[in-house]
């Protein structure tokens, strides 16, 4: 392999379509052509993105060093698995697989062959990710909010999987310790799995999560805060804005016994670039995966926690009479 890297995008929906134009741009990166079962829609991404339309999966495996897995959610797993079978390093959007069983397969795959498996958990590679890891590095308790209007695409899966898995990735990679309990509430509103969620998520170390994603809201708001010794930060990423009451940084605040409060804001990134700068160094130089298979796993094992702690609520409102079986 040169310093180049031959990427081909299997899926040309909305996040296929972004992928297959971020490829073409990115260093390093040269998309090589893009494959849908859907011949008109994948033809218009490709004329757009100036590769050609392959006729199938394996045509396209053909002529790539790697793919991006950009097709529904149900198909992450056996299409991650034909790529890395067929010696192809593989960037799988989220969620990794369906089951913790796949996931496992994909990771054994992976580190077998000697293959990238990077999931695709774009909050790791954002400015917001970046400036509250610098700031917090022992939360005591986390509070994430992820609420959005009602939109079609997505609903192939539950709110857990469409967008908690975000916050539940996030709050993963900033509290070191495993899930120890998890209670939660969800309900399915206007499509055939959950729209609206609610979990607490306890960590061994005593460590408290409480993540809300919604996407039946009137508006769009995405926030977290964490309290922790280092103090108190507040992040509002539709702003791009944070606050941090700690004793280090910042303002002094009179009659507060030595805090200090830092406001900052962040440019936009394109965290979409960054994911695959971070995919090509992987590839071609050896660079450690920043989110694995093995990251995804967990973000996995996360949601599906969730999806059981909802399941079980709604048994205990049944069996209660505070909710009718249906």
């Amino acid at each position: 392999m040169n310093g180049t890297l031959r990427v081909g995008v299997i899926g040309a929906g909305h996040f296929g379509r972004y992928h297959a134009l971020k490829v073409r741009d990115v260093p390093r990166e040269a998309l090589v052509g893009l494959f849908d079962p859907d011949a008109g829609r994948a033809a218009d991404v490709a004329r757009e993105a100036g590769c050609p339309a392959m006729a199938s999966v394996e045509e396209l495996l053909a002529v790539c060093d790697a793919v991006v897995v950009a097709a529904p959610a149900e198909y992450h797993f056996e299409l991650a698995v034909q790529a890395l079978r067929a010696g192809r390093h593989v960037l799988v959007e989220k969620p990794v697989a369906a089951t913790l069983e796949q996931a496992d397969f994909l990771i054994t795959l992976a580190e077998q062959s000697g293959l990238v498996c990077q999931v695709g958990h774009l909050l790791r590679y954002s400015a917001e990710h970046e400036a509250i890891t610098r700031r917090i590095t022992r939360p005591l308790y986390i509070e994430a909010t992820r609420i959005a209007p009602f939109k079609p695409r997505g609903t192939d899966v539950s709110v857990i999987l469409d967008l908690m898995i975000h916050d539940l990735d996030l709050v993963l990679a900033i509290v070191d310790s495993p899930i120890a309990q998890v209670d939660a509430l969800g309900a399915a509103v206007s499509s055939e799995y959950e729209d609206i969620a609610n979990a607490r998520v306890r960590f061994e170390n005593g460590c408290v999560a409480t993540i809300t994603a919604s996407r039946i809201s009137l508006k769009t708001e995405r926030r977290m805060r964490l309290f922790s010794e280092e103090g108190y930060l507040s992040a509002d990423f539709g702003k791009r804005e944070l606050t941090m009451i700690g004793r280090e940084k910042g303002l002094p605040l009179p009659g507060t016994g030595g805090f200090r409060r830092e406001a900052i804001s962040w440019k936009d990134h394109d965290s979409l670039f960054a994911e695959h700068e971070a995919f090509v160094a992987s590839c071609l130089d050896g660079a450690p995966v920043k989110v694995d298979a093995r990251a995804g796993r967990r973000a996995l094992a996360a949601a599906l926690a969730v999806a059981e702690g909802i399941t079980e609520s709604r048994r205990r409102m049944e069996a209660s009479g505070l909710i009718h079986a249906g």
